[in-house]
């Protein structure tokens, strides 16, 4: 635990004291050893690269002081799973956290490329590398050789996802990985149960996000068609 511990620490002071007390717990509970570097740092999430064994793993730390809970409530609020949640920042934080995790075993459940979800605990998730040496960019740092291949690609994932009962809501080449010229879909905090009165609206938007990408990669797109082909 001596050299765990020591690489914990050269990363404590970018943390609040409650969410270094929730790493350390991960750290004891055996998820990973320590955190090697960040990934990405953000005003909603810090995304660090963890040590696990002779592998790695990934650990998505929400923010308490900077996240925008209001707009993670509107997400919400309207979820059957989370019903009767109250407006209280943290546990609004916390649910958001809860919500991805269940939100990825659904979808690797439909055999969606996305990463697998290790465990969640308050307001930090530990997930599956994606990488080799280094984590796989995002589709907007690296553009596909074969864009239609890409694209398709993309399109049945997102039909896998929907028949596994989610929208993404918020899918593009943010959050979109590029594996060795596969897509994996990360971020699924905003995905939303397609028997929500929103999903529609969210898949329109996702469709619009990723067939607009495409088009300026050359592609000739027949949105609705593609769109109707989902369902």
């Amino acid at each position: 635990m001596g050299k765990s511990t020591e690489r914990f620490k050269t990363y404590q002071d970018v943390f609040d004291e409650f969410t270094n007390q929730t790493l350390f717990k991960l750290i004891t509970q055996g998820h990973f050893d320590g955190l090697i570097g960040p990934v990405s740092i953000g005003k909603e999430s810090n995304v660090f690269v963890c040590k696990k064994d002779d592998h790695k793993v990934i650990a998505k730390i929400y923010r308490l002081e900077t996240c925008d809970f209001n707009r993670m409530y509107d997400y919400i609020k309207d979820d059957p799973r989370f019903a009767g949640l109250k407006k209280h920042k943290r546990k609004i934080i916390f649910a958001w956290a809860q919500r991805e995790y269940r939100n990825l075993l659904i979808a690797r459940e439909g055999q969606v490329r996305v990463p697998k979800a290790i465990t969640v605990l308050n307001n930090v998730l530990v997930l599956e590398y994606i990488g080799c040496a280094e984590a796989a960019p995002k589709l907007k740092d690296s553009l596909p050789e074969n864009p239609q291949d890409f694209f398709e690609d993309t399109i049945n994932n997102i039909k896998k996802l929907y028949k596994a009962g989610l929208v993404h809501g918020d899918l593009s080449q943010f959050n979109i990985l590029n594996l060795k010229e596969k897509p994996v879909f990360i971020d699924l905090s905003h995905s939303t149960p397609t028997k929500n009165h929103n999903s529609e609206e969210l898949l329109a938007r996702d469709m619009r996000n990723v067939c607009n990408f495409f088009r300026k990669l050359g592609l000739k797109i027949d949105e609705e068609k593609i769109k109707k082909s989902i369902k």
